[in-house]
């Protein structure tokens, strides 16, 4: 057989016996480790021995030093090699308690234990990222149901109430000849009229009819009229392939996340114009909000929202509310340069099986 036929035969005997060594579990594999060791050694100790004078101690001294040295070197190697697995384990794991839930912890294929411990490591993030979203669509199902049943009761019951309110004043009006009165009732039915219209616009806001009736663009349309008729900001609504209704959860989400945009701009931002685009494309809805206002810094808000800090608390519900969907949502501000906001919500996930009813 030739020379190289038979390197070619060695090298394939030598790989199949490092895969079967990577196929033990870590335990053993250092237990073999240590064991070659000891053997290497205690048969060198025992050769050397009986070679040596029996006055002459440094060469023995010098092998046992030397043996030590080596048998460290070499389980330090072979326990990094062995236990390289667990230590990128441990490394995710600090990531994760640092806060970045996204990682994941990665397989081997060659260590069965740390793989096992990998893959249950990810189902315990998987099922505690999983228990979140349905915390939080829970909350958010809860505050939509809460606001469509405010709504209702402001607009069956006391716009009703106020509405015979004024029936009444009107008629009370047309009976009495003072002057004075009728000065007094006029009062009285024009601040019953602003209540009213107070009464249906926080209706509205609660929950807009036009939104479950009509569809998202026809709500955001009323919404932007309505919103800028109260503030004295400038808003530009466009949108592009947008022809059929979306699923509710999807018209829900983008429309309160357009809403808290919109809220913070007027609340905060001190601009005046601002910018709302939505366009669907690539089986996703891209909704753009943008704005000429102060700016603030995002990441400092993100992190401590606290008392009085509604616009930091705001944020972290558009964040909650686009994840439910797997969507994202992204936000570029900075002190003095405006602050855009970007939400992107995919369509195909959001069917009847899959999506997460909010509202």
């Amino acid at each position: 057989m030739p020379d190289s036929e038979l390197m070619t035969t060695a090298t394939r005997k030598g790989n199949k016996l490092l895969g079967a060594l990577n196929e033990l579990p870590v335990f053993y594999r250092v237990l073999l480790a240590n064991s070659a060791i000891i053997f290497v050694g205690a048969t060198g100790g025992t050769w050397l021995a009986t070679r040596l004078n029996t006055f002459s101690y440094v060469p023995l001294i010098i092998f046992v030093a030397v043996g030590w040295l080596v048998s460290i070197a070499l389980n330090f190697v072979l326990l990094q090699f062995a236990f390289r697995p667990l230590l990128d384990l441990g490394k995710v794991m600090n990531r994760v308690q640092a806060g970045d839930r996204t990682m994941r912890a990665p397989l081997t294929g060659t260590d069965p234990q740390a793989d096992q411990l990998a893959r249950t490591f990810n189902m315990m993030l998987e099922a505690i990222d999983e228990a979140n979203r349905l915390r939080a669509a829970q909350i958010i199902n809860a505050q939509e149901e809460e606001r469509k049943r405010v709504a209702r009761e402001l607009h069956d019951e006391t716009s009703q109430v106020l509405t015979s309110l004024l029936i009444s004043l009107a008629i009370l009006e047309e009976s009495i000849t003072s002057p004075e009165a009728r000065e007094r009732i006029a009062e009285t039915r024009q601040l019953a009229h602003q209540t009213l219209r107070a009464i249906r616009s926080l209706s509205i806001d609660l929950r807009p009819s036009a939104l479950d009736d009509l569809g998202l663009m026809p709500a955001l349309r009323w919404y932007i009229k309505e919103y800028q008729q109260k503030f004295a900001i400038e808003v530009d609504f466009h949108t592009t392939g947008l022809k059929d209704r979306l699923t509710s959860e999807i018209e829900t989400v983008l429309y309160r996340i357009v809403q808290e945009a919109l809220t913070n701009v007027a609340r905060h931002s001190h601009a005046q114009k601002v910018s709302v685009i939505l366009r669907e494309e690539d089986d996703a809805i891209d909704a753009t909000i943008a704005d000429n206002g102060d700016g603030f810094d995002v990441e400092k808000l993100k992190k401590k929202p606290g008392l009085g800090q509604e616009r930091g608390w705001g944020l972290v519900g558009m964040y909650e509310r686009a994840q439910l969907l797997d969507g994202t949502l992204d936000i570029d501000s900075q002190p003095g340069k405006g602050t855009v906001i970007h939400a992107n919500i995919p369509i195909q996930l959001a069917t009847q099986d899959q999506a997460i009813a909010v509202s």
